[in-house]
């Protein structure tokens, strides 16, 4: 008789996968606010899953962050911290900006015209004025971005806070005013790039990156979070 047990049930792996993006997604684009509580049934039944699936996927969004255990309340969706924030916008500005100045420095020709097809898409996404669009569009560029600059320890430390670094993207992203100084900024940082600037690449990076990082910082100690 053949041993089932390490059999993997592959349904069963894309329904919790594609529950935990709704979830995820949800949680990005407020349609769950910060801190209100996450009740299993109601999800079960908006998720069309079972129990044991919205728990597996509260578990997960904890362990990424975005779901808080409340004492004697249950999940909730995470607050953004200030000081966690400011640490995440900090390693931002490093990492981001010592891979546009190895770019600037040593990207190939063909290198940079990817860049330039990752921009072109990204303006796209802004011209759509879809956030969930930014934001993929965005994490496309600066995959592309690391990629060139041959920093690939440097995109993992990215790739790991990526899930937090979307939720304060998706706060500044749906503030007023954001999306021509950031399309400025990116245009910024690639002209420098071409140029092969790798001081003006990374005080362009470093500048894009601390112009979204005032703009939550503000909205954290305000508490005027913007939703769509």
């Amino acid at each position: 008789m053949a041993d089932d047990t390490l059999r993997i049930d592959r349904s069963a792996k894309t329904l919790r996968t594609l529950a935990l993006e709704r979830m995820r997604e949800a949680i990005m684009d407020f349609h769950f606010q910060p801190g209100e509580r996450l009740v299993e049934r109601p999800l079960c039944d908006q998720l069309g899953v079972s129990r044991s699936v919205v728990r597996e996927v509260l578990r997960q969004l904890e362990a990424e962050g975005l779901v808080q255990m409340i004492p004697g309340h249950g999940p909730a969706v995470a607050k953004p911290d200030l000081g966690r924030t400011d640490e995440i916008y900090e390693l931002r500005a490093l990492l981001e900006g010592i891979a546009a100045k190895a770019c600037a420095t040593s990207a190939t020709d063909d290198q940079i015209a990817q860049l330039d097809t990752a921009l072109a898409k990204l303006l796209e996404a802004w011209a759509s004025g879809v956030p969930a669009e930014v934001m993929r569009a965005t994490a496309s560029f600066y995959e592309v971005l690391f990629e060139a600059a041959d920093k690939r320890i440097a995109w993992e430390i990215v790739t790991g806070l990526n899930v937090r670094i979307n939720q304060l993207r998706s706060m500044t992203i749906l503030s007023q005013n954001r999306r021509e100084p950031a399309i400025a900024e990116m245009h910024a940082i690639m002209d420098a790039i071409r140029s092969r600037k790798p001081e003006a690449a990374e005080a362009a990076a470093r500048r894009h990156v601390e112009s979204a990082w005032q703009i939550a910082r503000d909205a954290l100690r305000l508490g005027t979070v913007q939703t769509g």
